[in-house]
């Protein structure tokens, strides 16, 4: 089946609307403006902005409105610029994929959650009807409640690397090691949860380039090294990145309320001046060896917060 997806203008969307007007469904698809078919071609239009064509003459019928795009996002699914250091296969976003994405390692509290979730093409069009999209156009209450039912539908790996694991860890592995190891343990565990069943690829929201992510994963026991591509902003190439990045924010929201109830007072995320007030606190309440439960030392969030508190190594 056919299926192309554009990204318009709110104006061309209200257009959309009134050209469909006779041929709207009488359905309710969350975070959409409306859903209609002409013919063989179903229509679903989304309050982002994007537009998704599926059945016989999709491409047709998405070309009156605006280029047409495999890829998700409508942009090309060529090589990408900045970091990016692969190119996407034509086509790629409507196979059968894994999707990697990570959230935390810019947090000084909390963990560094990590995803792998793998997509089979007949379940894109649900999760799209779902409303599985980028986690930035997402409110954190959204993304724990898209979470658990995404969780529900595919296949998944989550890996959690709590404060403390991290602070052990940290010495030997630099943040991008780390996230390389995570990344590859979870794709590992997946990739052996399916077996026999291979993914057509595995699309790793990139965080580092190609060569060094090669690099630091010939230190891992579990190396996966195969069908890997790699591109930043990977959750407009693959729904199963967005699904991914949902899962493990979801993950790392729910970890950083698990810390505040335990301290008895909100921990944030981020690395601002509201994080070391927050350390200053738990060195008051429990010196350094409280703090490394919750934070992640290395940051300079550690030192600002002595400074606060008046406490040293």
């Amino acid at each position: 089946m056919s299926n192309q997806v554009i990204k318009v203008s709110k104006d061309t969307l209200n257009k959309m609307k009134q050209t469909y007007q006779r041929n709207l469904l009488n359905k309710t698809v969350p975070y959409t403006e409306f859903a209609a078919k002409v013919g063989a071609v179903t229509i679903t239009a989304y309050t982002s902005g994007k537009v998704m064509f599926q059945g016989n003459g999709a491409e047709t019928e998405a070309a009156k409105w605006g280029a047409v795009s495999t890829a998700p996002s409508g942009k090309s699914s060529g090589k990408a610029s900045g970091k990016s250091s692969g190119s996407i296969p034509a086509g790629f976003a409507q196979r059968s994929a894994i999707g990697s994405d990570e959230v935390g390692n810019g947090s000084y509290f909390g963990p560094v959650t990590v995803c792998a979730a793998y997509v089979e093409k007949e379940m894109i069009p649900k999760l799209q009807a779902l409303g599985v999209r980028d986690s930035k156009e997402l409110t954190d209450t959204q993304i724990v409640k898209l979470s658990k039912v995404i969780k529900e539908l595919i296949p998944y790996r989550l890996l959690i690397m709590e404060p403390k694991k991290y602070n052990e860890i940290q010495p030997k592995y630099n943040a991008v090691h780390m996230k390389v190891a995570l990344h590859n343990q979870a794709i590992y565990l997946l990739l052996r949860d399916l077996a026999p069943i291979k993914p057509e690829g595995i699309l790793i929201d990139q965080f580092t380039p190609e060569g060094n992510y090669r690099k630091y994963v010939r230190d891992e026991k579990n190396q996966v090294t195969e069908k890997l591509y790699f591109i930043t902003k990977g959750e407009q190439y693959h729904i199963a990145v967005a699904a991914a990045s949902i899962i493990c924010r979801a993950a790392f929201l729910e970890e950083l309320d698990k810390e505040s109830k335990e301290l008895g007072y909100t921990v944030p995320s981020g690395a601002g001046a509201k994080s070391d007030q927050v350390a200053a606190r738990i060195l008051d309440q429990g010196g350094m060896e409280l703090l490394a439960n919750y934070a992640k030392l290395h940051f300079a969030n550690t030192g600002k917060a002595q400074k606060i508190s008046g406490k040293s190594l």
